[in-house]
């Protein structure tokens, strides 16, 4: 299978020329938020403040990577459970985010928001954290320091390894690969 390269921010023409199943290497800027942040983000929105950084055209990574060990850049940096986010993804797509990394299902209401917005869902390896952190080259703390390893980190990426687990169009990678295995 030909792997894909794509770069941030992402846009609809990339968004869809993606499919359910597709291996990419992911170059440019992601951010990094977890459900405590996801829950600041909405709340914040109901205030009608800001976000702290723009996500339109943008892809936030489900991952609270760990403090950086010494020479190096970040420390593990592996993916968490999506679903914990499915609360406020569609919130967030509505506002313009083109794309989310993490592990597991995503809930019916995500899967028809990613179809209803242009957007995709990408699928990280759990427990590859620490092979993930090589494809990291910098990272900057953003907004709520004080969630500590799940503040919103700004991290550049190169060459970051994922799958495309749902597209635009409806299609889920893990049906599919279910399907395929039974037959």
């Amino acid at each position: 299978m030909e792997i894909k390269r794509i770069k941030t921010p992402l846009d609809d023409a990339v968004i869809k020329k993606l499919r359910a199943g597709e291996k990419v290497l992911l170059t440019g800027f992601i951010y990094t938020a977890r459900d405590t942040a996801h829950k600041r983000f909405i709340d914040a929105l109901g205030k009608g403040e800001t976000l702290p950084f723009d996500v339109t055209n943008q892809i936030i990574y489900y991952c609270g990577p760990s403090p950086a060990p010494p020479g190096k850049v970040i420390g593990s940096a592996g993916p968490t459970t999506s679903s914990r986010m499915d609360l406020y993804t569609p919130q967030l797509l509505l506002l313009g985010l083109k794309g989310m990394i993490g592990k597991g299902k995503r809930s019916t209401e995500v899967k028809e928001a990613l179809k209803r917005y242009r957007a995709v869902y990408f699928g990280a390896t759990g427990g590859a954290g620490a092979l993930i952190s090589q494809s990291i080259v910098s990272s900057e703390i953003v907004a709520y320091e004080d969630l500590g390893p799940e503040a919103v980190v700004k991290l550049g990426v190169k060459d970051m390894p994922l799958f495309v687990i749902n597209d635009m169009y409806g299609n889920d990678l893990y049906e599919t690969g279910m399907e395929h295995y039974r037959k």
